[in-house]
């Protein structure tokens, strides 16, 4: 339907899901949309390719979180976690974003090693995914997509992996290509 947002989720353990929102994105404001993009895991005590390639192109680029899960106290995450959605679900009800890109929301709703549900509520998340602006377009990213969030998506793509040198070659995460 002209007009209507669409929802596309990428997930799975397979590298590529921010990589291909940012293609999105990129498409996006070569078309001259406002495009916003929330990172739900990544930290703002580090800095990313994309979020520098993407605050050149003037586009309004948040990390949200703390790090890995294993890299803070629980606490730490749980209210990171508490104000990242505080602001997503403020900006899902902006009619002037064409293009949200909630990038390892997936990741955030998936954590086992603390309760997070109390913080980032699938229910408020559905709610609030399925009452955005009519037009926005939303980008979800990272491993584990819930079935909720499948059940609501108009696209879904399963990146899996069938070659990594992080196992293959015992290789670390390489600047320019991982961050």
């Amino acid at each position: 339907m002209a007009g209507q947002g669409m929802v596309l989720v990428y997930t799975g353990d397979g590298k590529g899901k921010t990589t291909a929102s940012l293609g999105i994105a990129l498409r996006a404001i070569g078309r001259g949309m406002t495009v916003k993009y929330f990172q739900f895991i990544k930290s703002p005590e580090r800095t990313y390719g994309e979020q520098i390639a993407l605050r050149k192109l003037g586009v309004e680029t948040i990390q949200l979180g703390v790090g890995f899960t294993w890299t803070k106290t629980p606490e730490e995450h749980r209210t990171a976690l508490l104000q990242a959605w505080q602001l997503v679900k403020t900006e899902l009800q902006n009619e002037t974003t064409d293009l949200l890109v909630l990038d390892e929301l997936n990741n955030a709703l998936a954590i086992t090693r603390f309760p997070v549900n109390d913080v980032l509520p699938l229910q408020e998340v559905v709610k609030a995914i399925k009452d955005r602006p009519k037009k926005m377009h939303l980008v979800i990213t990272g491993r584990n997509a819930h079935p909720a969030i499948l059940a609501l998506a108009d696209l879904v793509s399963t990146i899996e992996a069938t070659k990594h040198y992080y196992s293959e070659q015992n290789i670390n995460a390489l600047k320019g290509l991982e961050f």
